[in-house]
C-alpha cells in the first residue's frame, strides 16, 4: 500500500476528529496578553489552560529583559551549535545558576524539553542497559525509551511494590549482560497532578543498584521550599541522579536543562545528539532565562500566590463534590463521566455561555467514558476567578447529569 494512501484512510485516534475539531477543540487561537483572561473566538475568556504558573509570561522585569536582549543580540546570536561556535559566557552562567538552584554539581542547557528528554535517555543507555519506567510517563520519556535498543520494563503508575519486582528482573538481566539500570519517572505527572514517589524510589537504592532520572517539568519552580522541585519537596533531591527541568512551565519561555553529577553532565554535553547537531539556544532566551531564574530565587511571593490560588481552587472543587483525583500539585484535573460528543457539547457551553476556557481531555488520553477538564491555576488568577469557576462547573455538572449535552456528533455550536 502507498504510505500516503494509508495516511489518508487512517488519520489516527485524534486526527480522525480533525475536520470537526480543528480551530476550536484542537489548535484553538488564544490571543492577547498572556494572563488569566484572553481573547478566544472574538470574546474575552477566563483561561485555565496555560502553564504560566508563576505569572512570569508578562512580568514587567521579564518583558524588559526579553526586549533588551532581543534589541542587543537579535535572534541569530550565537550562530552555530554549542560545540562548534555557539558557546557564550551567558550560556555557561545560566547552567551554573541552574545547577546551584536545583542543588546539583552541573547543568546543561537544552533547546527544547521534549527533544532534550528523548536525547538524554538515548545518550545515557546502551543496548546492555535496562530501563525501568512509570506507566504514566510523559510522551517524551516514552519516545526516549522507544529509542533504547536494549530491554525495558514498565511498572504501574506509582506502584512501588511492582517497581521492586521490575528491579529484580532488571538486576538479573543487567548482570547477565554486563549493563546497568536506569529508572525513569516524573516529579509531577502533568495530566493527573500526582507526584512521583521519589523518596520511596530513592529508598530502593539501599537494595538495588540503579540510577534515577526524574522529569520534573511541572515541579521545577512550583514544588519545594525554594522551588527547586519535587525532590526538594519530598526531601530526597540528593537521591535524584539526573534532574530535568523545563523553561516552558514556571519560567514561561522555551528550553530546558538537565542537572546532575559534573562527570555525567559533561558526558551528556559531548554525547547528546539533539544538542551537538542543533543550533545553540538564542541569546534572548538565555538572558531571559537568567532573569526568570533570578525571580524564582528572589520573589517567593510569586509561588506563595500561586499556591493560594491552587489551594482555594482544589479545596473549593472538593467541597462542591467534584472528583479531582489524587493531585498533589498545581495541576487540577476534574473528572466527569460522558462520551466524546458530550464532552464537546459541554466545552462549547462552558466557553460560549460562561466564557471559561479550559482544556478538555478525552479518549485515548483517558479511558473511554471519562471527560477530564484540566485546570492550571497560576499566580495571576484571582479568588473571583476561582469562585466563578466552581459555580459554573456545578451548573455544567447538573446539565451533564440531566442529559443536556447528549448529541450525536462533535459540534462547535451551542
Amino acid at each position: 500500500m502507498d504510505i500516503f494512501e494509508r495516511i489518508k484512510n487512517n488519520r489516527g485516534p485524534l486526527g480522525e476528529h480533525a475536520k470537526d475539531a480543528h480551530g476550536y477543540f484542537t489548535f484553538p487561537k488564544l490571543e492577547g496578553e498572556i494572563s488569566n483572561r484572553m481573547m478566544f473566538n472574538g470574546k474575552e475568556r477566563l483561561v485555565w489552560s496555560l502553564n504560566n504558573y508563576l505569572g512570569l509570561a508578562n512580568h514587567p522585569e521579564v518583558r524588559k529583559a526579553d526586549a533588551d536582549a532581543a534589541k542587543e543580540w537579535g535572534m541569530a546570536y550565537p550562530m552555530g551549535a554549542r560545540m562548534m561556535s555557539g558557546q557564550t559566557k551567558y550560556h555557561e552562567q545560566l547552567e551554573k545558576e541552574l545547577a546551584e538552584f536545583v542543588m546539583k554539581e552541573d547543568a546543561y542547557l537544552l533547546n527544547f524539553g521534549y527533544q532534550g528528554m528523548v536525547s538524554a535517555i538515548d545518550s545515557l543507555v546502551t543496548r546492555h542497559d535496562v530501563i525501568v519506567y512509570d506507566s504514566d510517563s510523559h510522551a517524551c520519556i516514552l519516545d526516549g525509551v522507544r529509542l533504547h535498543m536494549g530491554k525495558r520494563f514498565v511498572y504501574p503508575h506509582n506502584n512501588i511494590e511492582n517497581l521492586e519486582k521490575q528491579l529484580q528482573r532488571a538486576t538479573k538481566l543487567a548482570n547477565e549482560q554486563g549493563g546497568g539500570i536506569l529508572v525513569i519517572t516524573e516529579g509531577v505527572f502533568g495530566m493527573t497532578g500526582t507526584q512521583g514517589r521519589l523518596k520511596d524510589i530513592v529508598d530502593l537504592k539501599k537494595k538495588y543498584d540503579f540510577r534515577l532520572f526524574v522529569d520534573d517539568a511541572h515541579g521545577f519552580g512550583t514544588q519545594g521550599k525554594t522551588g527547586a522541585g519535587t525532590g526538594e519537596q519530598q526531601g530526597c533531591q540528593d537521591g535524584i541522579d539526573i534532574y530535568f527541568g523545563t523553561f516552558a512551565k514556571s519560567m514561561a519561555s522555551i528550553g530546558g536543562f538537565v542537572a546532575g553529577n559534573a562527570d555525567v553532565i559533561d558526558y551528556l554535553r559531548y554525547n547528546m545528539r539533539s544538542q551537538i547537531f542543533a543550533k545553540s539556544l538564542p541569546m534572548p532566551l538565555v538572558i531571559g532565562a537568567l532573569k526568570r531564574l533570578e525571580l524564582l530565587r528572589t520573589k517567593p511571593e510569586l509561588k506563595d500566590q500561586l499556591w493560594k490560588i491552587v489551594d482555594a481552587l482544589q479545596d473549593g472543587l472538593k467541597k462542591a463534590g467534584f472528583d479531582i483525583g489524587n493531585t498533589q500539585s498545581c495541576v487540577t484535573p476534574v473528572y466527569l463521566n460522558g462520551t466524546i460528543p458530550e464532552a464537546t457539547a459541554l466545552i462549547v457551553d462552558v466557553r460560549e455561555n460562561y466564557d471559561i476556557f479550559c482544556s478538555m481531555v478525552v479518549y485515548p488520553v483517558v479511558p473511554k467514558g471519562i471527560i477530564l477538564l484540566r485546570l492550571i491555576p497560576t499566580a495571576v488568577h484571582t479568588m473571583e476567578d476561582v469562585n466563578y469557576t466552581i459555580e459554573v462547573f456545578s451548573k455544567i455538572r447538573k446539565n451533564l447529569t440531566a442529559g443536556k449535552y447528549q448529541v450525536d456528533k462533535i459540534s462547535t455550536t451551542v
